[in-house]
């Protein structure tokens, strides 16, 4: 299989680094081919101009970077999306990756003249995996904020666009807990893309 992952964080320290490498180590191990988007490196521009919203409409983008992303987005069997969740939300970057690139004519099309129904473009994805880190706990980020991510990332995107296999994997209160949990998380982590 063909994994392209997207990735969003600016410091090359950070544990989403690490998860990072913990999942291309596991799908070497696996013998997969990867793909990596990585937006902070690749200098993703996630503001929409004006004429991207022209382009939206038109359902043809055009800009340069998006198109290249389309390219890579054919060629993959499963996408894995990497990012911090700040302030209960994902970073711009990656909030402007699905501005942009999760684009009609490009990742999907209506189904009706109302344009209400979707119906994915990208029938080569197979499937969709998201990790997170945040320092919320998991019972407050779903209880008092909402559980933001599972709702707009996990089904107002994907489950909309009708992709079924879909899955979340959070990593939450990363700098309250051990580093020997984190090391167990990245190992745990690993060996589940080694066995994909």
């Amino acid at each position: 299989m063909n994994y392209l992952i997207i990735f969003n964080h600016p410091f090359e320290g950070s544990y989403c680094n690490a998860l990072l490498d913990a999942v291309q180590e596991g799908l070497k191990a696996a013998q997969h081919s990867m793909d990596l988007i990585h937006l902070d490196n690749e200098q993703f521009n996630p503001v929409m101009t004006a004429e991207d919203l022209k382009s939206f409409r038109d359902k043809k983008p055009v800009d340069e970077q998006v198109l290249g992303y389309q390219q890579r987005l054919e060629k993959a069997d499963h996408l894995i999306f990497i990012f911090p969740i700040w302030w209960e939300l994902m970073p711009a970057l990656m909030k402007g990756f699905i501005d942009k690139v999760i684009f009609p004519g490009l990742a999907y099309d209506y189904v009706n003249e109302k344009n209400t129904r979707m119906k994915p473009l990208l029938n080569n994805i197979k499937g969709i995996t998201v990790i997170t880190t945040m320092n919320t706990p998991r019972y407050i980020y779903r209880w008092i904020f909402g559980n933001a991510i599972q709702k707009a990332f996990m089904r107002g995107i994907f489950w909309k666009l009708g992709y079924k296999n879909r899955k979340w994997i959070s990593y939450n209160r990363v700098k309250a807990v051990s580093q020997s949990k984190r090391e167990g998380w990245l190992e745990e982590l690993e060996k589940k893309f080694s066995k994909v």
